[in-house]
Parts: structure tokens; C-alpha cells; sequence
């Protein structure tokens, strides 16, 4: 295909055409009761003046972007103090009208996606402005402040954190509190899936999502309510076990952004756990498809101090990986895996992967991790679920064996 030139002329139908979009939207809302919403007329011609100002300021005028903003935008200030003579109302149309005539500047200064994205993400908010409302009105203050949380961790915290090497342990802050940032997103993106589905979507969808956070912090979730409502108990086994299938693609996943090797090499194994537990998950017996609540009471996994638990968990995991395969080699490095895997594994597997070539004893190591977590979480369970006991342990612990031929092939 060829590509687009991007002449004058092109240029020129593109600034009309973002323009008009904008402006349908508001012809659409003027249809629909709001007078003061200005049309298509007034967009397209407020961005063909903003496109010839912006070709006088390529002749080498003086400001006339700024002029002619300044122009519109008295224009609009007069608009908006005329329409609230009555009382207070918002300035969406105004500043619609100014969003077009960057809109027209933009296309002859700018390269096109900046006015384009403008142009469709202007018109998708003045659109979905009912949508977001509702959504507004919803929103839980927890979750609010978490998001806030997530850029606060995100665009300040990690910009501040040195770039480099410290100790002989090459412990690096910033590489550290990225893997943090990205463990913590997938789960941000879970917890609010499960508020989404979970609930409507019932036990199966909650245990899916749920592996996406903390497939765990599900089993325990499970077997109380098989505790509580022995009725539910198969489909809460269900729902424990799909989340344990889920973490080996999570896991996948975590191992394949740090380390791609590493991530080709474990594929076909952790994608054939997966397996394992899809299938141990379709034969429980009496199982019936639930229709109530299904949320996994999972809390939100984004807030500062388990971001930094996990910082702490993941430097130690490597300080001491290191330690051990100086001291103890390979063997001691498997029972480290061992032991772990009761606890965390994600730092555990993200440090060990982090800055090592692939070898056969890390392979073996992030198994039996695996396999000590999945006992961990059999027995979480179990203990709790009494009328499925028997039924939890032989597939949690007949899942868990199986790990040992993977991890060795």
C-alpha cells in the first residue's frame, strides 16, 4: 500500500473533518434539549480560521495562534457568562468550540495523530457524558484513592528511584519498583474485573479473575463460603481451582515481560499445569452452575504498603537466591523454591528469572515453588471445606505431583 502524504490539502479535509465530528456531537445533544450546544457550522468554521492562522504563523507572522485563541476565547467567555445570567451552568460547549480550533491549528503544526486523537477522544467524552456520570456515582472511594495510588507509585515514585547497581548484590531500586508497578497493574486490572463479573457472572468468573490477583487469597475466600453454605461446595472447589489454573498464565506472563527466555522455556510447561487444573476443575462432581454473589472478598491488591512488601519480599528473594547458589548451589536453591512457595511466588520467581541465563536447576526451582504453593492452597482450602475435603486434597495434592515429571523433562 502506499503511504499517505500528508500535503496541505490533505491536511486542510482532515482539520474540516475532525472538526465536524466534534461539532455532530453537539448538534446531537442540541436535537436532544440543550440549546446552548453549539453546531457543526460553528466548529467547521472555528477550525478553518484556527488552520489559517496556523498557515499565516508558518509565513513567519508574528503569534497569530496565540491572537487568534485569544479571539475565540473571549468569544466563548461572553457566551458562557450570557447562558449562566440565570444561574450556574457548565462550559462543555464552549470549550468544545476552543477544542476545534486546535483542532485547525494543530493540523498544519503538529504531526496529524495529536489533532486526531483529540478530535476522537473529545467527541467519545462529550458523548458518554450520562455514562461517566453513572460511573462517577458508583465509583467506591476505596478504589478512587487506589487509582490515585497507582499513579502516585507510577508517574512519581518510579521517575525518582536511581537507575543502577548498588551492593554486590546488583540490587537496583528502579528495575525493583518496575516489577513491582507491573505485578500490582495485573492485579489492579483483576480486582476491578471482579467487581465487574463477579458478582453476575458468579463463582467460575470470580475464580478466573480471581487467579489474575491472588489465586490464594481465592482458595481461602472458597472454602469459607463452601464452609458456610456446604450447598455451593462444588462449585467453590470449581471456582479454587480455576483461579490456581490462572496463575500459571499470570505467572507466564510476569516471566515472559522480565525475561522472554525464560518465558519460551516454561510456556509448554506452565501452560500444561494450567491444563491440569482446567480439567481437575470440569470433574468435580455436583457442581451446580451458581447464580448468587460470586466475589472472591478479594481486597484491593493496589495500595502502597503491600507494593512495598512486595519490593522488600522480591530484594530479599534475590539477595538470597544469590546466596544460596554460592553457598549451597543448585540443590539448596530448590529447597529455598520449597519453602517459599508456602508464602509468595511471584517475587520469589521474578528475582530468581530477573538477571540469570536460563538453566535446568531455575526450571526446577520455579516448579517446585509452584508445586509447594499448590499444596499451601490444597490445604488451605480443605481444612476449611469439610464436605469436599477428600475431594480437594486428592486433586490439589495429585496436581501438585504432577509438577515433579514437568519440572524434570
Amino acid at each position: 500500500m502506499m503511504p499517505i502524504v500528508w500535503s496541505d490539502q490533505v491536511r486542510f479535509l482532515l482539520a474540516l473533518a475532525l472538526s465536524a465530528l466534534v461539532g455532530l456531537e453537539r448538534e446531537r445533544t442540541k436535537a436532544s434539549g440543550n440549546p446552548h450546544a453549539v453546531g457543526v457550522r460553528t466548529h467547521v468554521l472555528t477550525s478553518l480560521f484556527g488552520f489559517l492562522l496556523a498557515e499565516l504563523h508558518k509565513s513567519g507572522l508574528m503569534a497569530p495562534i496565540a491572537v487568534g485563541l485569544g479571539l475565540v476565547g473571549a468569544v466563548q467567555i461572553v457566551s458562557y457568562w450570557k447562558r449562566t445570567s440565570d444561574g450556574p451552568k457548565g462550559w462543555t460547549s464552549e470549550l468544545s468550540v476552543l477544542i476545534s480550533f486546535a483542532i485547525g491549528a494543530l493540523c498544519v503544526v503538529s504531526e496529524v495523530w495529536i489533532p486526531a486523537a483529540a478530535a476522537v477522544l473529545g467527541t467519545l467524552v462529550l458523548t458518554e457524558k450520562a455514562e461517566i456520570e453513572r460511573n462517577v456515582v458508583r465509583l467506591d472511594r476505596a478504589e478512587f484513592l487506589a487509582v490515585v495510588k497507582f499513579l502516585l507509585v507510577t508517574c512519581i515514585v518510579l521517575p525518582m528511584l536511581p537507575d543502577r547497581e548498588f551492593t554486590a548484590w546488583q540490587i537496583n531500586p528502579a528495575r525493583t519498583w518496575k516489577i513491582v508497578v507491573m505485578v500490582s497493574s495485573i492485579g489492579f486490572v483483576g480486582y476491578f474485573l471482579i467487581r465487574k463479573l463477579g458478582g453476575r457472572m458468579g463463582l467460575w468468573v470470580s475464580g478466573l479473575v480471581g487467579g489474575i490477583v491472588s489465586s490464594t487469597a481465592v482458595s481461602v475466600a472458597m472454602g469459607r463460603l463452601a464452609a458456610g453454605e456446604p450447598e455451593k461446595s462444588g462449585a467453590a472447589l470449581q471456582a479454587a481451582i480455576l483461579a490456581s489454573s490462572v496463575m500459571y498464565v499470570r505467572i507466564l506472563v510476569l516471566v515472559w515481560l522480565v525475561h522472554p527466555d525464560f518465558g519460551l522455556v516454561l510456556s509448554w510447561r506452565l501452560g500444561a499445569m494450567c491444563a491440569i487444573g482446567i480439567f481437575l476443575a470440569a470433574t468435580v462432581p455436583s457442581a451446580s452452575s451458581p447464580q448468587g454473589e460470586g466475589g472472591a472478598n478479594i481486597q484491593n491488591p493496589f495500595e502502597i504498603l503491600p507494593a512495598l512488601g512486595f519490593a522488600a519480599l522480591f530484594t530479599l528473594f534475590s539477595v538470597a537466591t544469590s546466596m544460596v547458589r554460592t553457598f549451597l548451589g543448585g540443590s539448596g536453591l530448590v529447597l529455598l523454591a520449597l519453602v517459599v512457595g508456602v508464602v509468595d511466588i511471584d517475587p520469589f520467581i521474578l528475582s530468581a528469572v530477573r538477571n540469570s541465563n536460563v538453566e535446568r536447576i531455575l526450571i526446577v526451582a520455579i516448579l517446585m515453588a509452584m508445586l509447594s504453593n499448590t499444596v499451601a492452597k490444597g490445604f488451605y482450602f480443605g481444612m476449611q471445606a469439610r464436605s469436599v475435603r477428600r475431594q480437594a486434597f486428592l486433586r490439589y495434592f495429585g496436581w501438585a505431583l504432577l509438577h515433579l515429571p514437568v519440572a524434570f523433562l
